[in-house]
């Protein structure tokens, strides 16, 4: 190959890399928003449990009804994103963002509150489905998992930043929740206005008949050459698809849907929403000594060492492999809560070692089963069925999340605090086992050879 050739190849695949890195980080603003408006609750509660006069129960259903949404935005997303496109759906989604944000900032009621949290978890639920979707959609297969895990770090840093904020604005009294939720309109907005300039997936486009357009924006990433290629391999890929419901659930699909389903349900089951929207009043309420201020700021040490295992699950998703992630993960989160609940049961050891134990539980959650389970659900599916599939796995997500968060000041309550993380180092431990039988590699694939895995 001529060396001019040669670098102008160089130049179109450099241009085409910083473009979807650009759209897959306008789109992962939806994951900001996710990982904020579900970590604020943290702080929150400890202010709202005062000014409303919350019993456990109350404080439960508070905290659930987001996820209550999710659940319910997550079931709805094929249906609003097969058929009006990723796109729209998101813009509908930053809309709702909004909405809710202001709503719930301004409740006057716990009533109000949770209704407003339920508007928010809509949005949620249905741009989680729909962001890795959209990113998986664009990216190409050598750096897919990278750009999809940006969902992931976005979750992430929103999680931080919810604990920063509930950090900084704790001194202004009991009204302090209102700040903590209010400030979530700023990056909603920016997640409306960026979608604005972001198009329509290709592989969305060339399922609906629109092979034209969907090539002209596979050019803009991929190049003229490239954009032909695939474009063909997209569309024979689609030949003798319905993109019904029966063809998610039919045998073919049964491998897939099981690991998606699995992962989904496991990621959640585990425990570590127990630890980030808990965490404050686990702290305060259960360990001695601790104040408000002190459970505010190891939120934020938590947050810290979630975000930093993020960024080194982004750097070797595409290096190592989604299955040793995960398998990693597991393992090292099985054993951070077996150390948690012996140190629980040891007066000797400082509360210290509590906490320790607990950062890196999240650290090895952050590693593997925070962002692969997203990666694999985004890439798993024939195209036709994507959105369906992924909705399905998504709701499943979220009905583990909604399950987690519901119980877990009763299971506090019913087995203690260490006979709840026994139950959770049992679950972890559960699945190591079931990424280990279950879970194959995708690493270096395009998601149409993915496809044809499974038929064979």
């Amino acid at each position: 190959m001529p060396i001019s050739s040669a670098n102008h190849r160089a130049e179109e695949e450099t241009r085409s890399t910083r473009y979807v890195l650009f759209l897959a980080t306008i789109v992962a603003i939806s994951g900001f928003l996710l990982g904020f408006n579900t970590a604020v609750i943290s702080g929150v509660l400890v202010f709202l449990r005062v000014e409303f006069a919350l019993s456990n129960g109350a404080t439960e259903i508070a905290t659930s009804s987001i996820l209550l949404g999710c659940l319910l935005g997550a079931a709805g997303a094929s249906l609003i994103g097969d058929r009006f496109g990723r796109r729209k759906s998101l813009l509908l989604a930053a809309v709702v963002f909004t909405g809710s944000t202001i709503m719930t900032a301004l409740a006057s009621s716990a009533t109000a509150f949770s209704l407003g949290r339920l508007a928010g978890g809509l949005a949620i639920g249905l741009s989680s489905v729909l962001t890795p979707v959209y990113i998986a959609e664009v990216a190409p297969a050598r750096n897919r998992g990278t750009l999809v895990s940006m969902n992931q770090m976005a979750i992430v840093v929103g999680i931080l930043i919810a604990y920063l904020v509930n950090w900084s604005l704790a001194g202004f009294g009991v009204s302090s929740w209102r700040w903590m939720l209010g400030v979530a309109v700023i990056p909603a907005l920016v997640f409306f206005f960026g979608l604005l300039g972001v198009p329509e997936s290709p592989r969305w486009l060339i399922s609906h008949q629109q092979s034209e357009t969907g090539r002209q924006v596979l050019t803009r990433f991929l190049g003229a050459a490239e954009a032909d290629a695939q474009l063909a391999q997209m569309e024979q890929a689609s030949v003798g698809e319905q993109g019904s419901w029966r063809e998610v659930f039919a045998r073919p699909m049964r491998r897939p849907l099981t690991i998606a389903l699995g992962l989904a349900i496991l990621c959640q089951i585990t425990g570590v929403n127990a630890v980030l929207y808990y965490g404050s009043v686990l702290i305060s309420e259960h360990f001695r000594g601790q104040t408000t201020n002190t459970a505010l700021l190891t939120s934020v040490v938590i947050g810290c060492a979630n975000l930093i295992s993020t960024l080194l699950a982004m750097r070797f998703l595409d290096r190592w492999g989604r299955r040793p992630m995960l398998l990693t993960a597991a393992g090292g989160m099985a054993i951070s809560l077996a150390i948690l609940v012996f140190a629980l049961h040891a007066p000797g050891l400082s509360t210290w070692a509590v906490l320790g134990s607990i950062i890196s539980y999240t650290a090895f959650f952050a590693f593997g089963m925070g962002p692969v389970p997203w990666v694999l659900i985004s890439e798993i599916f024939p195209n036709k069925i994507r959105g369906r599939a992924a909705s399905v796995a998504t709701s499943a997500l979220w009905t583990g999340t909604l399950l987690v968060t519901f119980t877990f000041l009763s299971l506090i309550r019913i087995l203690g605090v260490s006979g709840t993380f026994t139950v959770y180092a049992v679950l972890s431990a559960f699945s190591f086992v079931f990424i280990w039988r279950m879970v194959p590699e995708t690493r270096g694939k395009t998601l149409e050879e993915i496809q044809k895995q499974w038929e064979n």
